[in-house]
């Protein structure tokens, strides 16, 4: 049996939408983070390989689940994951609730509508957050807000790549009643172009979605870690500027991706907001709207 390893997409961390154990990330939790991250990376890359079949990707995934758990030795990410975790005594939690998600990839290519969306990211995204948080030792007071930020970076990506998860892997995040609403069909995702009801269907889920990364703002200030502070206003920084384009713009004609030049910018402005806030205080973070 081919190893997970040769099965990768050739996608590293440095390739993501947000920054993965960047340098802003204490170096003595850089070594564990990147063993979560590969064992992610080879998951999800399994469970959108375009040359397996649906019981062949399965396959892989359990094999996956098994070595995490300390059945076998064979699956390399697999087995570093494992001995990252154990030198830090920490549980394999969430990365067998990101393997539930990556299971519903394969066999879930429809959603009926966002409380189903919302429930995938429970699985897909929210796992992401919650896992840095425990790297850090934070209060799990802190999950509410966090899983906000990260279903909203999982919900900006299925905006982004709503085109190209259809024409590839035949998936739809797009909840149903959502594009019923408003008269759009799901095979216009496979136009170059959105039509204006699909428009108006991205871009309103766009608008829900913004309001969904706003209940995450408050998340820098209430972890205590300075470094995680800094990383996670860099991330609520990109995930804002991208929902705000996805709100005008047509992922179906152009890419909606910050450019270099403005992760530089964001990433600057952001760092600096926050390092004034921990040393100056400026108050308390406004509470956000309430979930639409």
């Amino acid at each position: 049996m081919t190893s997970a390893s040769e099965l990768r997409s050739g996608k590293t961390h440095r390739d993501e939408n947000f920054p993965v154990a960047s340098w802003i990330i204490h170096p003595r939790h850089r070594e564990l983070i990147l063993a979560f991250y590969n064992f992610v990376r080879t998951a999800d890359d399994i469970a959108d390989h375009a040359m397996l079949d649906a019981p062949t990707k399965l396959k892989y995934l359990d094999l996956l689940e098994a070595e995490l758990l300390g059945r076998g030795e064979t699956q390399a990410e697999a087995v570093a994951l494992r001995k990252a975790l154990a030198a830090r005594g920490m549980p394999p939690r969430h990365a067998l609730d990101l393997l539930t998600a990556f299971r519903m990839d394969v066999t879930k290519l429809r959603y009926e509508d966002w409380d189903e969306v919302i429930h995938y990211c429970r699985y897909s995204a929210m796992p992401v957050g919650r896992f840095m948080l425990d790297v850090h030792g934070e209060s799990t007071s802190t999950w509410p807000a966090s899983d906000a930020l990260c279903a909203g970076l999982q919900i900006n990506n299925h905006l982004q790549d709503c085109g190209k998860d259809y024409r590839n892997l035949n998936r739809v995040y797009l909840p149903r009643n959502a594009l019923e609403a408003v008269g759009a069909k799901v095979d216009e995702l496979g136009l170059l172009k959105s039509s204006p009801a699909l428009l108006k269907c991205l871009q309103d889920l766009a608008v829900r979605n913004d309001v969904l990364l706003g209940e995450g703002r408050p998340l820098a200030a209430e972890v205590k870690d300075f470094r995680l502070g800094l990383e996670v206003s860099v991330i609520q920084s990109f995930a804002d500027r991208i929902v705000s384009m996805l709100k005008v713009r047509d992922p179906l004609s152009e890419r909606v991706h910050l450019k270099p030049v403005e992760f530089m910018f964001a990433s600057v402005g952001a760092i600096g907001s926050e390092i004034a806030r921990r040393t100056f205080g400026r108050g308390p973070v406004s509470k956000p709207a309430p979930r639409a």
